[in-house]
């Protein structure tokens, strides 16, 4: 599951052939579209990139900050229009329903394309059917943190503990279903200890209940948690990236910390209706990797703890999505996790 560059560019036929190019065939043999429609004209309105996630969070920062450099940067009017819901399903229901005009994009996470398909008894629209992948932006890891004061300075402490303990420790997260919770989900199968889960509705209450010592430890994104751990109240044990995080450089990753191969992270990219023409598709794909390898936005993905995407082909993106949809979607039926 490795988001790093080199997994994109090593990436073998088998993943880049077959049905994980799908997404990407769909849009790739529709007829030849008009040079009005695919070409220099476009656009000539105002294009829609919906945020299937409230205001305020990790996807939104994303989104509006793609859509502002978008603006400065081609002189396009690209308006972010929050649609929230069913864990991102509503607002990409639609972005997958909209006109294949190229007026309307979406933010796809790991959630709303691989994980909610398996985890959802239905689903409005279908990711690999239904949706163009067409950049990949970037990536967020998880962080497993622990009260300022906390006897645990180290991951493999805290799990020494979870096993010798008479009552099993507490683990909070921010949502069913999620990239924390799946996260939580292999640790325990990998270190062969029992945690109680406790879901929260949103990181903020979970975060607040740790710092309380009504939880033991939380996993969540870096935006949930660099704040306190900066401030002094939280302290992280491990990120689960394959790489350290330039913001929490001295914390050592999952596989340092015992877990060879351990990566369970959020990413994030714009995605489009199948049927949008491919030229329209060509020129999003090149202007949102041109803006996200700008230095000062390398700097925000920087300081929020996210690892920039840029560079990978739409067929490198869909080869993640098929393979992700795969292999979280593996670990929800294994582990009966299910949202009516």
């Amino acid at each position: 599951m490795a988001l790093q560059r080199r997994a994109f560019l090593g990436a073998s036929a088998a993943l880049l052939g077959g049905s994980a190019a799908a997404p990407l065939a769909a849009w790739a043999q529709q007829p030849a579209a008009p040079a009005a429609a695919a070409g220099a004209a476009w656009p000539q309105r105002p294009i829609r990139l919906i945020v299937p996630f409230p205001p305020g969070g990790s996807a939104d920062f994303l989104g509006r900050l793609v859509a502002d450099r978008l603006n400065l940067s081609t002189g396009w009017t690209v308006v972010v229009d929050n649609r929230a819901g069913a864990a991102g399903n509503i607002g990409l229901d639609a972005v997958a329903r909209s006109a294949p005009d190229g007026y309307t994009l979406g933010i796809g996470q790991t959630a709303n394309l691989a994980i909610n398909p398996s985890l959802y008894a239905k689903m409005p629209f279908d990711p690999l059917k239904d949706l163009v992948p067409v950049a990949l932006v970037a990536s967020q890891p998880m962080v497993v943190t622990v009260k300022a004061d906390s006897p645990h300075r180290t991951l493999a402490a805290l799990l020494a503990a979870a096993k010798s303990a008479s009552e099993p420790p507490r683990v909070a997260f921010a949502g069913n279903g999620t990239v924390a919770h799946l996260t939580i989900e292999l640790i325990e199968r990998r270190a062969g200890v029992r945690l109680v889960n406790v879901p929260y509705k949103g990181a903020g209450p979970a975060v607040n209940d740790l710092r309380a010592g009504h939880v033991d430890f939380f996993i969540g994104n870096t935006v949930a948690v660099l704040g306190p751990i900066q401030g002094g109240s939280l302290r992280a044990l491990a990120v689960t990236s394959p790489a350290r995080l330039k913001a929490l450089a001295e914390v050592p990753t999952m596989a340092e910390s015992g877990f060879p191969g351990f990566d369970a992270q959020t990413w994030s990219g714009v995605v489009a209706p199948v049927g949008v023409p491919p030229a329209i598709l060509e020129r999003v794909h090149a202007e949102v990797n041109r803006v996200i390898a700008q230095p000062e936005v390398l700097a925000k993905f920087a300081a929020e703890g996210s690892t920039p995407a840029a560079g990978e082909s739409m067929q490198q993106f869909a080869a993640l999505v098929r393979e992700q949809h795969r292999t979280w979607g593996d670990l929800v039926r294994q582990a009966k996790i299910q949202i009516e």
